[in-house]
């Protein structure tokens, strides 16, 4: 994790709650979010190399050929309900096979999850009506941050990001991060059918990691928010936009560089007493979205906040 005294310089520009806000959108979030999401996984160290897959879920004739596995092909059937603040999903990992055998594909692991409702299990959770969401699971070892994010020009293409951070002393420490990226293949079907050959996309753990100079230096960026502490709203709540925009310069040593034009920093703001565990998509050059969990300085959940930003003449640009 990196830690400076300011990591990033912000000029801020009169930002307020939007009264333009029309309410709940939960209904329009639910029918974008559910369906069929297949796709590739890769994990990642905490300084963004890629983890090979365990030697014994890789077929033998791949040892044979000298070949390393380092990607997962994953379903991600999910299902939200629009009567109710209520959804699940499941994250199911498929065992590499040899050539394109769909209908031999087996399942390796299977990780429900349900948010809202009676068995909730997310401890906080933000979403907005494209389908894109921030979700904080707590576990034994401590939290898993993931970042769903919509491309905005097509909504059946996303990423998901999922930090996996430490409590050590109430600082928060990046152990790994996961990288989904997935497509919408149709209706909710909960995993019953296979992308298999169809899937649009590919193994891309080994692909060239984002260029640092692309995203730093000035931006100027729209911010929607979600308030956790202190807040009366419970576990699900909706990203309020601020009105207002904001001029912020990106230093590359900050960020841990990730394929598919991705990346992601942790980095502990001594000077405010937060930590801010950021992940971004650069879409195309001069353009990119962001998530990001902000947690007091003793690693409690504050906000969390996801951004539009678009490039503004400065230095580094």
């Amino acid at each position: 994790m990196s830690s400076a005294t300011t990591p990033t310089t912000i000029t801020t520009i009169t930002p307020t709650p939007s009264s333009s806000e029309s309410g709940c959108s939960w209904v329009e979030f639910a029918g974008n979010v559910s369906g069929e999401w297949d796709g590739f996984l890769a994990d990642f160290t905490n300084d963004g190399k890629p983890i090979e897959l365990p030697e014994n879920v890789v077929p033998n004739a791949y040892r044979e050929w000298e070949v390393r596995v380092f990607d997962w092909q994953t379903q991600c059937p999910t299902l939200a309900q629009p009567d109710k603040l209520s959804a699940m999903y499941k994250v199911i990992k498929l065992l590499p096979t040899v050539g394109c055998e769909a209908d031999a594909a087996t399942r390796y692991t299977i990780d429900e999850r349900t948010i809202g409702g009676e068995e909730n299990m997310v401890y906080a959770f933000a979403y907005q009506s494209n389908g894109s969401y921030t979700a904080v699971w707590e576990n034994p070892k401590g939290l898993e941050l993931e970042h769903c994010l919509i491309n905005p020009r097509d909504k059946e293409s996303r990423v998901r990001i999922v930090q996996v951070v430490g409590v050590e002393d109430k600082k928060l420490v990046l152990k790994n991060v996961k990288v989904f990226v997935e497509q919408w293949y149709g209706p909710f079907r909960n995993g019953e059918s296979l992308g298999g050959c169809a899937i649009r996309d590919s193994a891309f753990a080994c692909t060239k990691a984002l260029d640092g100079s692309q995203v730093s230096g000035v931006w100027q960026r729209s911010n929607s928010v979600a308030a956790f502490q202190g807040s009366p709203n419970g576990v699900l709540q909706e990203f309020v936009p601020v009105d207002g925009m904001q001029n912020l310069v990106r230093e590359e040593e900050n960020l841990l560089l990730l394929p598919k034009n991705l990346w992601s920093s942790v980095t502990e703001m001594q000077d405010e007493g937060i930590t801010c565990c950021e992940v971004g998509w650069l879409l195309e050059p001069g353009r990119a979205i962001t998530s990001k969990c902000i947690f007091s300085i003793n690693a409690e959940l504050k906000e969390v906040v996801t951004s539009s930003y678009i490039a503004a003449p400065g230095p580094g640009l």
